[in-house]
């Protein structure tokens, strides 16, 4: 698949998952309550502090906001913000001095997470139309970038991360959470449309990440597992896509698991360019 190919099937799928949450059951959505991917990543107290339908709108496969140290005061990123909870849970966690940004190419999901904002009362919060390819903010302008399951799904994941270091002040902090893999992934579960949706095919290898974030520019990288899926808990995503999972098992069994990347812009750079010494 080409990029825009890509960029069209996760348009057309996030948005029809925005449409659902507005009105969602466990027993319709692909939300967190039924998926075994994205379900049980936030706690009651963070649960009752966001609408349900920012929470039946996640697609992800952690917490960023809770394994992320947000302090009050600073302006949080989150790219591919979706219907928003970890846009509102990061607000409240910077307080009234500092902002909290979306960003979302999906109108859908863009929509509902203005709604969301609304109903939560957040006035520290801006979304933002656009694709983490090419982030609509200034250099050095934010401390913290955060995102959940979405960096997996881009067809260039270098720029992604080149444009995160861009926008992040020196020192900012990269935190996100995205699905990696471990060893080699056959060629027919990467190349499947379905998948690239769910978050697999798109994965990066852990020590591929590694490169690519220093690649960037960035320092201090670490790669925590929160979360190593079996065979099981693929097994109907897999079967969607018309593989046969018990003839791949030993290739997919431990090989996917969430996450949390965390990493860090240099303070000082070597070069004067207008990216880097602002």
């Amino acid at each position: 698949m080409s990029a825009t190919d890509i960029r069209e099937v996760v348009k057309e799928k996030y948005g029809q998952a925005a449409l659902r949450a507005k009105n969602a059951r466990c027993s319709d959505t692909i939300g967190p309550c039924c998926d075994p991917i994205t379900s049980n990543l936030y706690d009651l107290s963070q649960i009752n502090q966001i609408p349900a339908e920012a929470l039946h709108a996640s697609l992800g496969c952690g917490n960023p906001t809770a394994l992320a140290q947000l302090n009050p005061g600073e302006i949080v990123l989150d790219l591919g913000s979706g219907g928003g909870i970890d846009v509102l849970l990061s607000a409240r966690r910077v307080g009234a001095t500092g902002k909290a940004y979306g960003l979302d190419m999906t109108d859908e999901m863009l929509a509902l997470a203005n709604q969301n904002k609304r109903k939560a009362g957040a006035e520290n919060v801006e979304f933002l139309k656009g694709e983490i390819e090419h982030i609509p903010l200034p250099d050095n302008s934010v401390d913290v970038i955060i995102s959940n399951c979405v960096i997996n799904l881009s067809a260039d994941k270098a720029q992604v991360l080149r444009e995160a270091f861009r926008v992040l002040k020196p020192g900012g902090r990269f935190a996100v959470s995205d699905v990696v893999t471990r060893g080699e992934i056959k060629p027919e579960i990467r190349s499947s449309v379905l998948l690239w949706v769910g978050c697999v095919a798109g994965a990066l290898d852990e020590v591929d990440y590694r490169h690519k974030l220093s690649a960037a520019g960035f320092e201090q990288i670490e790669i925590e597992p929160t979360r190593i899926y079996r065979v099981e808990d693929a097994r109907e995503l897999l079967s969607a896509a018309k593989i046969d999972v018990d003839s791949i098992a030993p290739e997919v069994d431990g090989k996917f698991l969430s996450a949390f990347v965390r990493a860090v812009k240099p303070r000082s750079q070597a070069c004067c360019g207008p990216s880097c010494c602002n």
